[in-house]
């Protein structure tokens, strides 16, 4: 493979990557993938069915341009990774304000978090007594990513005891 089509290649996946973690900030779910896949069915939508190569660049590689000529012209891996670890950050932060935020205000408060916890902890209590035993806990899959907390793994696994 000739030396420019290998760097248009790297290009392309570069700008994908900065692209899709800028996208994702913005548009919650999906991965790099579908953030790029939907971008560019945005830009078959706007340009009639076809892309140009110039549309493409323009679409895939807008931010990605502006961090270049927001840093005089050229971007180190340092700053690169900045911005891909805020974008990812700031995504995780939104997500939390969405799921804790009773108001729809955008805002994160202590009544909001009590609020949750009451509704996870009255959930696992089963039994509405106030307290959680170890048999109201949820089995092997049964809640969330959690692994099993019963207590009945080996010594040296994750299990809660």
């Amino acid at each position: 493979m000739r030396k420019s089509t290998k760097l248009a290649l790297a290009f392309v996946a570069l700008a994908g990557a900065v692209g899709s973690a800028a996208y994702a900030d913005e548009h919650s779910g999906g991965g790099p993938r579908q953030g790029m896949m939907m971008r560019l069915d945005k830009a078959l939508n706007d340009n009639d069915g076809t892309i140009t190569f110039d549309q493409f660049s323009e679409t895939m590689n807008a931010r990605l341009k502006k961090m270049v000529a927001d840093n005089g012209g050229k971007l180190t891996v340092a700053q690169l990774a900045d911005a891909l670890e805020k974008a990812r950050f700031e995504q995780m932060a939104k997500r939390i304000i969405d799921r804790y935020d009773t108001k729809g205000d955008g805002t994160l408060t202590t009544d909001d978090i009590t609020s949750r916890q009451k509704k996870g902890f009255a959930m696992l209590d089963k039994n509405n007594d106030g307290k959680i035993e170890k048999k109201e806990l949820p089995k092997r899959g049964g809640f969330g990513r959690h692994r099993q907390w019963d207590g009945g793994g080996s010594e040296g696994d994750d299990s809660m005891q």
